[in-house]
């Protein structure tokens, strides 16, 4: 065996080394017995520690033997599920692309939690390369999604002023934040001052800095006292 050749051949060359050593020095007849006797018992020693690593490499190597392949146990967990490789590479893109379309909002949420719903369904989900991205990461991504408000379009009527427009609770519950309006529909309104009935607004969400800045306002508003 490779390992008893290896520590033949060094307690080989530590003798040689040892005699040449003590060949240097005046030894009495006793003090080399001693010597040889310690090499001796070193020499035991060494044995039995090749002989237990033996054994350990003998188990190692039995239990690597009955080990299965790589693409044995991967066959397995396929056929767990009841699905094939090919399988598995069109439920991967499937991932994959809906991943892109979450990542991208591509609306409807509503559609792209259906497909999430229908990988969840499938068996192949289970998988551990599947399993988290599917059940916890990209759930977790559709929860987070909040869509962006749309506009709202608003028909003028007699006596409408955008002061009004924008206090009405359907828009911003807020007349300060009538200039939002304005400036949303500069091709229609010329003058803020001269709006006229059947023209349609759109009236835009504020943004949480402007729906600040005006409640602000409305609140620090102080009418002119009557005379």
């Amino acid at each position: 065996m490779k390992i008893n050749k290896y520590f033949s051949l060094l307690f080989t060359l530590f003798l040689a080394f040892a005699f040449n050593s003590f060949a240097q020095q005046e030894m009495t007849e006793d003090e080399w017995q001693a010597e040889m006797g310690r090499l001796k018992t070193k020499n035991e020693s060494l044995n039995k520690e090749v002989s237990t690593l033996q054994t350990d490499v003998n188990g190692l190597k039995s239990n690597l033997s009955s080990l299965q392949s790589y693409d044995d146990c991967i066959g397995d967990l396929y056929q767990m599920v009841g699905a094939t490789k090919a399988d598995i590479d069109n439920f991967r893109k499937a991932v994959n692309e809906l991943e892109g379309k979450i990542r991208r909002k591509e609306a409807p949420k509503a559609d792209r939690q259906k497909d999430l719903n229908a990988l969840k369904a499938n068996k192949i989900s289970a998988l551990p390369e599947f399993y988290t991205k599917i059940h916890v990461m990209l759930q977790n991504m559709l929860t987070e999604w909040e869509d962006a408000p749309k506009d709202i379009s608003y028909v003028v009527v007699k006596g409408d002023c955008l002061w009004n427009i924008a206090k009405k609770k359907d828009h911003y519950g807020n007349g300060f934040a009538w200039p939002k309006i304005y400036n949303a529909n500069r091709d229609q309104i010329k003058n803020p001052d001269l709006i006229y009935p059947k023209q349609t607004f759109k009236i835009p969400p504020l943004t949480p800095e402007e729906k600040d800045k005006y409640d602000k306002a409305k609140k620090n508003y102080k009418p002119a006292p009557t005379q």
